[in-house]
């Protein structure tokens, strides 16, 4: 297994989406759903026109063994460019623990840092793997008060099976945990 892992990661590209990129959208899509599904958590659904603008505005991670699409994430901005959000991570059930999720999430992190040197990074997660990702960026976890106040950065939540919970605490908890980097307090990265 591990030979077999080493010699698919050679063929593994980790790049900044773009425009030509356009063509996986939907693709990219179906494998957030069908993640969610599997494991019966809150992802929420995307929908392939909204990642489709992420690529052609270059605020998109993909990764790719050579045509097929096998990770994705993209970047959100919220409040004016005060925080900008990790999203839509997803990776291939057969690239899981090798590493792409670490290698797709650090190069957003990386582009976040470029494109909004000044602004906060949140991430929601319920994964424990993307939260230890994310702790090794310099994220911390924070209450549900320390995110964005906008309605429609919650309404990103509304697909989402638990988006009810949510709605009943009147965004202040979930299932999810919010992480977030705070440019001011860590010279990370």
């Amino acid at each position: 297994m591990i030979d077999t892992l080493l010699e698919t990661k050679q063929q593994v590209l980790v790049l900044e989406a773009g425009a030509e990129h356009t063509k996986y959208a939907e693709f990219i899509c179906e494998m957030i759903e069908t993640a969610a599904k599997i494991r019966g958590t809150g992802i929420a659904k995307r929908d392939p026109r909204y990642v489709a603008q992420k690529m052609i505005e270059n605020k998109a991670i993909i990764a790719l063994n050579g045509d097929l699409p096998i990770g994705f994430c993209y970047i959100e901005t919220w409040d004016h460019g005060k925080y900008v959000a990790n999203s839509g991570l997803i990776v291939d059930p057969n690239y899981r623990k090798s590493g792409l999720a670490r290698m797709i999430k650090t190069k957003a992190f990386v582009m976040s840092r470029k494109k909004y040197p000044d602004a906060k990074i949140i991430g929601l997660t319920t994964s424990l793997p993307v939260m230890r990702i994310n702790s090794d960026l310099g994220y911390r976890p924070v209450t549900f008060s320390e995110l964005p106040k906008e309605e429609s950065f919650w309404k990103g939540c509304s697909s989402c099976k638990n988006y009810d919970i949510l709605q009943r605490t009147e965004t202040k908890m979930c299932l999810c945990t919010g992480m977030l980097f705070n440019p001011n307090e860590t010279k990370n990265l």
